[in-house]
């Protein structure tokens, strides 16, 4: 008899195992442990997922679908500033904040996994365009060399972290790009008197 669907569960299993890659690489992680974990039978659990690929990427589909929804739900909030400067702070910051599960996509999709470097792509270029149109709407600046930067950056610091650059101080560095895009933002007559 197959297990009742219940989304609960679902969302634990998902839970779960995004808590083991904390610690684990997707590799070194079973459905054995995921179910475990979940307080769940391998029956239920290979109810929902028949294999670690079809799982990893729900939860890929997962962290990825509330990153884009979160940002949306921010840019779209009167109450919020979302200045070009704060729009910059706030995608470096939301990208380098899940470092970790960010770079387990990275690795994988660079292991081969080609329905992940797919997805990875598709999601970066729909991201691109998203946060594209937003800086748009917040200045003059060339909105799609400065999304890449912006996309580029996030990914640069994540690897600082990872190796833990102690040279690099990337607080400072956010402050320092949010403080050079302040000046370029300006009007050109006023960037003409700055020093």
């Amino acid at each position: 008899m197959a297990a009742p669907k219940n989304e609960n569960i679902k969302s634990r299993i998902l839970q779960v195992t995004e808590q083991l890659l904390e610690s684990k690489s997707f590799q070194d992680i079973s459905l054995a442990q995921v179910a475990a974990k979940a307080e769940i039978s391998k029956g239920t659990l290979y109810y929902y997922y028949k294999s670690k690929g079809e799982l990893f990427c729900d939860l890929t589909d997962q962290y990825l679908h509330r990153q884009w929804e979160d940002f949306l739900n921010w840019t779209e909030d009167d109450q919020k500033d979302t200045s070009l400067q704060r729009l910059v702070k706030y995608v470096i910051e939301r990208n380098v904040a899940s470092a970790a599960f960010r770079l387990r996509l990275f690795g994988e999709a660079q292991l081969g996994d080609e329905e992940l470097k797919q997805k990875l792509a598709e999601r970066y270029n729909a991201f691109y365009t998203l946060i594209s149109e937003k800086i748009a709407q917040r200045t003059n600046l060339p909105a799609e060399f400065l999304t890449w930067l912006i996309l580029l950056a996030s990914d640069g610091i994540i690897i600082q972290k990872a190796i833990e650059n102690k040279a690099f101080d990337a607080d400072g560095f956010v402050k320092y790009a949010v403080s050079c895009l302040e000046a370029l933002n300006q009007p050109k007559n006023q960037t003409e008197n700055m020093p």
